[in-house]
């Protein structure tokens, strides 16, 4: 299906554009990353919703409708949501655009689609973010929910979205970032590495999904800097582009085609 280049495309995948560097307590190297991530997200995928709600205090839905709003998602438009997951940013999408029909999931975890599948009608694609079986020109926006640490490459990453939006199309990637400050790396790394996960354990009596809250901390303190984002999406041809931040953790990415 990829037959446009952006202005900047380059094939190769390049050191400086994956999201972190290997971590190998998790997995031996790069090259097992996608089939370590898709056992751990199949595993945890049953409990992904019941975490994501009280993990985050009941309010990541309200966010993240007031986030897509405020980049311009409107009634009516065509979107693409990435790394879907079990379906918390396409549901968002949907209480703005109107519809399911209006929305494309596309996510490489078959555990993960089984249960977007049981709360939303929306087409649903097992596929990678760089390799999505869609047309191009395709949407009037993309979106990804708290998931770019876990694509295989940036650069590709987002010249695939660069392809599949329309002229003038808007992408917008929510993520949690590091604060910039000491006192708050040090709190967001109790809940995240410590908290959440025993938490995890307590409530569901799972390994495997507190074992993925675990990960989730090492991609988050491994992450590259937001600066390295917000050039590549800029390489892979965006324009308009910029970050907002809100309540220090939370890093919204935007840009226009």
């Amino acid at each position: 299906m990829n037959t446009t280049t952006p202005p900047s495309s380059s094939a190769a995948q390049s050191e400086e554009t994956r999201p972190h560097p290997a971590l190998t307590e998790h997995y031996d190297d790069l090259e097992n990353k996608q089939s370590f991530l898709r056992k751990a997200f199949d595993d945890a995928a049953p409990y992904y919703e019941g975490i994501a709600k009280w993990g985050w205090f009941g309010s990541g839905h309200s966010y993240r409708k007031d986030a897509l709003q405020r980049a311009g998602l409107k009634p009516g438009m065509r979107v693409i949501d990435v790394a879907s997951g079990t379906g918390p940013t396409a549901r968002a999408v949907i209480d703005i655009v109107g519809s399911d029909d209006l929305v494309t999931c596309i996510e490489p975890s078959a555990g993960m689609l089984a249960e977007s599948k049981k709360l939303i009608a929306s087409v649903h694609h097992q596929a990678m973010a760089d390799d999505m079986p869609v047309d191009d020109n395709a949407f009037d926006f993309l979106t990804m929910g708290f998931a770019l640490r876990h694509v295989e490459d940036l650069g590709s990453a987002f010249e695939e979205f660069y392809r599949v939006l329309k002229p003038g199309g808007s992408v917008v990637i929510l993520d949690i970032t590091l604060p910039k400050n000491r006192v708050g790396c040090w709190l967001m790394k109790i809940y995240f590495k410590h908290i959440l996960p025993t938490l995890t354990r307590v409530f569901t009596r799972n390994e495997a999904a507190s074992y993925l809250m675990s990960y989730y901390w090492d991609t988050m303190d491994q992450m590259v800097p937001r600066e390295t984002v917000l050039e590549t999406l800029r390489k892979a041809g965006f324009t308009e582009v910029d970050e907002i931040e809100v309540l220090a953790v939370f890093t919204e990415y935007r840009g226009v085609k």
